[in-house]
């Protein structure tokens, strides 16, 4: 039987299971979100989710990521039930991926490839599919061993949008030489972006941050009423959109940029070094945020923790809660509430009081689809691009 509120995909889309380790340093509700996030993500490749396996351990196992018993428990359902695709919550090493494949007989994907496919198939322009491609190189180099050689007659499908054959019979001296090729391209691309910023000269740089679809391309829209791609799906932006904007008497730049996720491959964060230089060179960050989401707080973490590794954690920084029209009040359900009816009413308030104490960091809480709170964030933001335009252009103080 497929697990309650799976298996709701029709034709066209890859049956598949998800497998996850939860290791003592995850809660049991983290442990869900993480594997609700990779649910998102496979049917955001155009995956149909028949059940979700999930095991217990101290660490992943080194062999076969699950144990043997789960393994087997696995195969089974997927030979009952016709399986062609499982996906797990972590990057696989090659061999681990050889002996799962060993067992379960069908394409096995981790977390990283799965990502990687999404990218493909997200990127339109020349310079990020470049940069998706290059991130598949890069994942395929140390994979070209005997890699789903069960495959042989099998074309396309999820993690199969790659770069060359969709059977890996790629000799690695080819694999390499394409990766140095991609990198020179991109290197000349890398310089080109940085003449064209170089020419941004006296105008503030603003840029847009965030897990991923949080809202930032609908806030991107409202402000510059531009029509920047905007959808309900995970990483509906990948290449950055720059436009300038004017609120009031200050113009500045405003650049939309890709959003970020949970153990976000370092190959892609590598290979899109050009659109990142984005972040890396603004002037100020709005962190955008779904406060309706259940594990906003973590967004926030790995947002934080991806900034620092691309050395753009200490820039001024202002926190946008949006979605306040989908938020909820979380509820422990398995305390019976004496009038099941009564939520606390001023949850947001409360909410609200508590981030504003415990942040360095400006914040708002605004819906950008329903433009509540929008003056008010304009004027915010207002604010603070004319301080920094003052402090760091102050032969143009005549704007103001």
């Amino acid at each position: 039987m497929a697990k309650k509120g799976f298996d709701t995909r029709g034709k066209g889309y890859e049956r598949a299971v998800l497998v996850g380790v939860i290791t003592d340093q995850y809660s049991k509700h983290h442990a869900q979100e993480y594997m609700d996030e990779l649910t998102f993500l496979a049917e955001t490749a155009g995956a149909n989710t028949l059940k979700v396996f999930q095991q217990k351990l101290p660490r992943p196992d080194s062999t076969t990521y699950v144990g043997k018993g789960k393994l087997e428990e696995i195969q089974l359902f997927v030979k009952a039930e016709k399986v062609e695709l499982a996906i797990f919550d972590d990057e696989l090493s090659p061999s681990q991926i050889r002996n799962i494949e060993k067992v379960l007989e069908i394409k096995i994907l981790d977390r990283t490839n799965l990502i990687l496919d999404i990218f493909a198939k997200r990127a339109t322009s020349a310079n990020a599919r470049m940069q998706v491609e290059l991130a598949q190189y890069q994942y395929l180099l140390p994979r070209l061993t005997r890699l789903w050689t069960h495959l042989s007659k099998q074309k396309g499908g999820i993690g199969m949008k790659g770069p060359g054959e969709t059977e890996i019979e790629t000799d690695r001296r080819v694999v390499r030489d394409k990766i140095s090729l991609l990198k020179d391209r991109l290197e000349k691309i890398d310089k080109q972006a940085m003449a064209q910023r170089g020419n941004r000269d006296n105008l503030i740089r603003v840029a847009l941050v965030g897990y991923t679809n949080v809202g930032k391309s609908t806030i991107m829209n409202a402000i510059s009423k531009s029509e920047v791609f905007a959808e309900n799906k995970l990483f509906a932006t990948l290449d950055t959109t720059v436009r300038k904007v004017v609120i009031d008497n200050v113009p500045f730049l405003l650049s939309d940029t890709v959003g970020f996720i949970r153990k976000l491959p370092h190959d892609l964060v590598e290979s899109f070094k050009s659109t990142l230089d984005e972040v890396r060179e603004a002037d100020i960050l709005l962190h955008v945020v779904d406060v309706s989401h259940p594990s906003f707080e973590d967004h926030i973490h790995v947002v934080q923790e991806t900034l620092k590794d691309i050395e753009a954690g200490d820039k001024p920084t202002f926190l946008i809660f949006n979605k306040i029209d989908a938020y909820q009040p979380a509820i422990n359900m398995e305390v019976e509430l004496e009038e099941p009816d009564a939520l606390p009413v001023d949850a947001l308030e409360e909410l609200k009081k508590s981030w504003m104490a415990k942040t360095n960091a400006q914040c708002m809480f605004i819906s950008a689809t329903e433009k509540s709170n929008w003056d008010e964030f304009k004027a915010s933001l207002y604010n603070m691009v004319k301080k920094l335009h003052q402090e760091k252009y102050p032969h143009q103080n005549f704007l103001y």
